[in-house]
């Protein structure tokens, strides 16, 4: 049976009610923190003197503060579209961050004003082409934009598990390739993409475990063609069975990691001296208290 691409991608609305009941986030998010060291390493190499920086998916705001420490000129924008997550953000955030609510496929900025755009793990959740497109659109020319998303390796287990037992239902969500990723940058306007990809396993005791963990990061199934009613505790069951277990009965589960780095080509910009935290937003921003 066929699936279409569009009902495996998530439904926007779900995804966003999962993120603002992801209460324990920093608590699980360790793929988060690989994936964002693993651009953050990347900044030396860059060369850079933003004075506007763009952490997108923001989530709780590490990686905001990492970028402020990183760039104290610069003005570090936070920005997600849950307002769980914009909370925790500002709660703990640098003098230099400013937390914004905001869509990563329609972002509450002026065109070519953003000078590092940092978008670690928030890729699985949008169309990446609309992703990328607005990622082209606020970088300033010559300005660098890093990005980490899980290929279609992620979860492959979880995925063919589920499709032994549950077969036309989607219960991973669709994660495209190394070179669709990087076709997607391309089209965008994006110049000179550079990807690589790596791979790695988590193991657990029990699968309860992997499920907390998943919840907790709100990494949970929204796609559009997910089932809508209860799994069933037979199916379930039957898809637990089917898991791949080591020798020494722990559930192991891939994740790979794909790593991108691309730059701005839209036109040159001027800009005043006094105008590197000028942004637009119409949406709310969250002050902190």
């Amino acid at each position: 049976m066929s699936i279409r691409l569009e009902d495996a991608l998530p439904e926007k609305r779900a995804a966003l009610r999962a993120f603002d009941r992801a209460r324990d986030f920093d608590a699980a998010c360790f793929v988060h923190d690989e994936a964002r060291a693993r651009l953050l390493a990347r900044l030396d190499l860059l060369r850079l003197e933003p004075r506007l920086v763009l952490d997108l998916g923001c989530a709780t705001g590490r990686g905001a503060n990492a970028l402020a420490a990183h760039y104290p000129a610069a003005q570090v924008l936070a920005v997600d579209s849950s307002l769980s997550m914009l909370r925790s953000a500002a709660a703990g955030a640098q003098r230099s961050v400013a937390v914004l609510g905001g869509d990563a496929e329609a972002l509450p900025l002026r065109s070519h004003c953003v000078d590092l755009v940092l978008a670690s793990l928030v890729l699985p959740w949008c169309r990446p082409d609309r992703m990328f497109a607005e990622a082209a659109r606020v970088l300033a020319h010559g300005g660098a934009f890093l990005f980490a998303t899980v290929g279609p390796d992620s979860l492959q287990q979880v995925r063919t598990a589920f499709a032994a037992v549950d077969e036309g239902m989607i219960h991973v969500h669709a994660a495209f390739d190394l070179h669709d990723v990087g076709d997607f940058a391309m089209a965008a306007g994006l110049s000179e993409p550079v990807l690589d990809v790596d791979r790695f396993e988590v193991t657990y005791t029990h699968v309860a475990a992997l499920v907390r963990d998943l919840e907790a990061v709100g990494a949970v199934n929204t796609a559009l063609g997910r089932r809508r009613t209860l799994t069933g505790r037979r199916r379930w069951g039957r898809f637990v069975e089917r898991l791949p277990r080591g020798p020494d009965g722990r559930l192991s589960v891939t994740i790979e990691l794909i790593l991108g780095q691309a730059w701005g080509s839209g036109p040159r910009v001027p800009r005043p001296a006094d105008s590197a935290g000028e942004i637009r937003v119409p949406l709310e921003r969250i002050r902190k208290r």
